[in-house]
């Protein structure tokens, strides 16, 4: 039997999970680097992935298979694409980063009681989150997957509830108050929808007989498993609205906001930047896969609902006091691009749109955390309480500026090139689409620009910001290597889109779609 990589890539976050909580109280420290380094050797493991990942082989590799519950049909399936071994590689890389930003976020307070372990707690957590991400981007059987996308809400549940943002304006009791109303309301909007999941999942068993993903693809493609339309579109809707609410789609956003907001920085990054990619990477993977017509039959609204997104999130973050939910809001327009990349129905839409959910992790990564450090500094979200930033922390305004660039997605940086494909795509198919979520570019250049002059330029204004010290070691590691990353795809987006591309080029063949050609004039 060969080497079980992909098992043991998800196992080694999980079992540092669980060493990391089982460090005694005292030893904070010991939990801290212990978790850097369980993260580390995943990163090392997702690189062998990737190397081990051939782009011109076969669709899923590195695939592993055994009976689970056998009565039931559910196997114990893994397998690769190019999308899932980009979406683990994004993954690994923003994970040690993750905990790194975070080194004191979990740190007791002296108004708390030391009987309970935060800090060992705080890491264990980002780890099993970790496990659960890798593995869902690895599963092929839809019932693991299920299981993976709803097992991923506790951990969440817990670091934002449990390990909110200490820079709350009001007294410790209306905060508490705040991170529990986000918590509460990301775990029902996403329990909600892995239960409208759960009842497609069941029906999709009753008329595949199995719950293998690549099994229920071939037939379907062979023609040996037929389904009714109206039942295909059922099920299609069942699985879509799970990944529209995890994604998050409008109207389907409005948890994401409130958790991002209550979070802190490092965990509104494993929010938006990880967790979230795992419904845009479901709609490439099932619902195009299994529901092919149906993805074809829903494509109309749901490139509506993704220009909504767009221009709802842009506008609303234009407007935002807070810097977390400012870049909430960002991120909402962001997705909205993802979407309409993947349901254009073009290659250069669905390569853009993969290109663009790493992409998107690394800049919002990047702006989200050095947000997270300004705001450690300040103790403030408000950009109000901020302006000045520039003249005394130099290095902190200038990496500000380069995720800020990044987020608008400036020529020469990476989202550039993901946003880019996804608006030619879309416009190749649906021109009045393309045209109208350019707006979303223009209004992404407004709320980023205002905020960068409102907090980083103009006069020194408050004590706490003429105090405020520039960025730390410890602070650079996580910026620098992010900066740099955007920096090299934005100029050669080359070895990622080389993975991307052939496995954009199975999902087209999955719909049936090809490119629309170019009408050309005949010269007279």
């Amino acid at each position: 039997m060969s080497f079980p990589l992909l098992t043991v890539t998800a196992a080694v976050p999980a079992v540092g999970a669980i060493l990391t909580a089982a460090v005694p109280a005292a030893r904070r420290a010991a939990a801290k680097w212990l978790a850097l380094l369980v993260s580390l050797v995943t990163l090392v493991l997702a690189a062998v992935v990737m190397v081990r990942f051939e782009p011109g082989g076969d669709r899923y590799q590195l695939v592993e298979s055994h009976s689970w519950i056998k009565d039931f049909g559910v196997r114990y399936e893994l397998g690769v694409d190019g999308i899932g071994v980009a979406l683990i590689a994004l993954t690994a890389l923003l994970i040690p980063f993750i905990i790194l930003a975070g080194w004191h976020d979990a740190d007791p307070l002296e108004t708390k009681s030391s009987r309970w372990r935060p800090t060992q707690g705080f890491f264990a957590l980002i780890l099993m989150v970790e496990a659960m991400v890798i593995l869902s981007f690895e599963a092929t059987d839809v019932f693991l997957f299920y299981i993976l996308f709803e097992a991923m809400l506790i951990p969440m549940y817990f670091l934002i509830g449990g390990f909110g943002d200490r820079a709350h304006a009001g007294s410790d009791e209306n905060a508490a108050a705040q991170r529990s109303y986000a918590a509460v309301k990301f775990l029902l909007y996403n329990l909600v929808g892995g239960l409208i999941m759960l009842a497609a999942v069941i029906g999709l068993y009753v008329v595949a007989g199995n719950f293998s993903l690549t099994e229920i693809a071939e037939a379907r493609a062979s023609g040996q498993l037929e389904m009714a339309t109206n039942t295909e579109r059922l099920l299609f809707l069942g699985f879509f609205f799970a990944f529209a609410v995890k994604a998050p789609l409008w109207p389907l956003h409005t948890w994401l906001p409130n958790a991002m907001g209550e979070a802190t920085a490092p965990v509104a990054v494993l929010i938006t930047a990880v967790v979230d990619k795992v419904g845009t990477f479901a709609m490439l993977r099932y619902c195009l896969q299994l529901f092919p017509e149906a993805s074809k039959w829903a494509t109309p609204v749901i490139i509506a609902l993704a220009l909504v997104s767009i221009v709802y999130g842009a506008l609303v973050a234009v407007g935002q006091r807070d810097i977390k939910r400012l870049v909430a809001y960002a991120s909402i327009s962001h997705f909205g691009f993802i979407i309409m990349g993947i349901f254009a129905m073009t290659s250069q839409g669905q390569s853009g749109a993969t290109l663009y959910m790493v992409n998107h992790g690394i800049s919002t990564a990047a702006l989200m955390l050095v947000a997270g450090f300004l705001i450690s500094r300040r103790g403030s979200r408000l950009i109000a309480d901020y302006g000045g930033v520039q003249k005394v922390a130099p290095v902190l305004a200038g990496t500000f500026l380069i995720g800020g660039l990044a987020t608008l997605s400036l020529p020469g940086l990476a989202p550039f090139v993901s946003e880019f494909l996804v608006l030619v795509g879309t416009f190749a198919r649906y021109p009045v689409a393309g045209i109208i979520a350019t707006t979303g570019i223009v209004l992404a250049a407004l709320y980023t620009l205002v905020l960068y002059q409102r907090t980083m330029t103009g006069p020194v204004v408050t004590e706490e910001v003429r105090t405020m010290p520039d960025l730390r070691v410890r602070e650079l590691v996580v910026v620098a290597p992010l900066v740099a990353l955007l920096i090299f795809l934005g100029v050669f987006p080359k070895p990622l889109t080389d993975i991307v591309n052939p496995a954009v080029t199975y999902t087209m063949s999955d719909v049936q779609q090809k490119d629309p050609q170019p009408e050309v004039e005949a010269a007279k």
